[in-house]
């Protein structure tokens, strides 16, 4: 048996191994980084009691307030309040919901939705009309759930020379960082308007002149209104479109054709329809 012949081969194979990385080191190496708490968190989410109380303390926008049900002990008692105080909308979840929404970190039952920007208030909205020297053009999204519809309602309203968005502060989504990534950063040009009741608001506008049309199924075409004055349009939610009492409040309601199978728009389709008609009479631009 030739046994340098064996050892040459020995010491080849030994070479090799030696440099082919070990089974342990390329398992490291493959192995994604696993996420840390932080980066399970949504980037609109502050979380935890003292980091919540913190954010109200120190003036920065927020949205609402997510609180898991029953859960009002200790510093959430003085957080509810300060909310409170601060005309924050508090929001009562599912424990569970609340641990998925917060990406499984520890939350103590309490987080912060951060706003995109500060709410407006009404005043501003007529003040923004008469710096353009303009009759009043404002949009009421009346329970609009999805951000993506919201923002993309903000973002049209914006191009069609709106010159403010109306919402409620319940059954609606806020200005979330969703909304503002939606709107295309239309949302930093235009006012949005939180309010109570929105029934109370088409009243007010009503009262300072305002004319408001609902956008339904059951109204005159889009193109034969006058839209031309002082006009607000509201654009009802995913689920139910404009509440009975809204509707029932309106000056009138402006209608889509609908010529296929399918018997709605989304409603930020829908709303950018009917805004453009608006601006066009506003501008004055003639149909063929």
């Amino acid at each position: 048996m030739n046994y340098q012949n064996k050892s040459e081969n020995y010491k080849k194979n030994n070479k090799r191994n030696e440099d082919r990385p070990r089974r342990e080191e390329r398992r490291t190496e493959e192995r994604p980084a696993e996420r840390t708490e932080e980066s399970r968190v949504p980037e609109d989410l502050i979380i935890g009691r003292n980091a919540v109380l913190e954010v109200l303390k120190s003036g920065r926008p927020v949205d609402s307030i997510l609180m898991a049900k029953g859960e009002r002990s200790g510093s959430l008692t003085a957080i509810a309040a300060k909310a409170r105080e601060m005309e924050i909308t508090i929001k009562e979840c599912d424990g569970r919901k609340l641990d998925a929404m917060c990406g499984g970190a520890v939350h103590q039952g309490v987080a912060a939705v951060t706003a995109v920007k500060a709410y407006a208030e009404m005043e501003d909205l007529f003040a923004a009309a008469e710096a353009k020297g303009e009759a009043p053009f404002f949009v009421l999204a009346d329970e609009v759930e999805d951000p993506h519809n919201l923002g993309a309602l903000i973002r049209s309203a914006e191009a069609a020379g709106a010159h403010g968005i109306i919402i409620p502060k319940r059954r609606a989504v806020g200005l979330t960082w969703t909304v503002g990534k939606a709107s295309a950063g239309a949302v930093e040009y235009l006012p949005v308007v939180r309010v109570a009741n929105m029934t109370a608001t088409v009243e007010e506008l009503k009262a300072r002149g305002v004319w408001v049309y609902a956008a339904d199924m059951d109204g005159e075409p889009w193109c034969q209104a006058n839209l031309t004055g002082a006009v607000a349009l509201v654009v009802g939610g995913e689920n139910h479109g404009v509440g009975r009492l809204v509707k029932e409040k309106c000056d009138g309601v402006l209608s889509l054709p609908m010529c296929g199978k399918v018997n709605s728009l989304n409603a930020s389709v829908a709303g950018g329809i009917l805004m453009y008609e608006i601006a066009r009479q506003r501008l004055g631009l003639k149909a063929r």
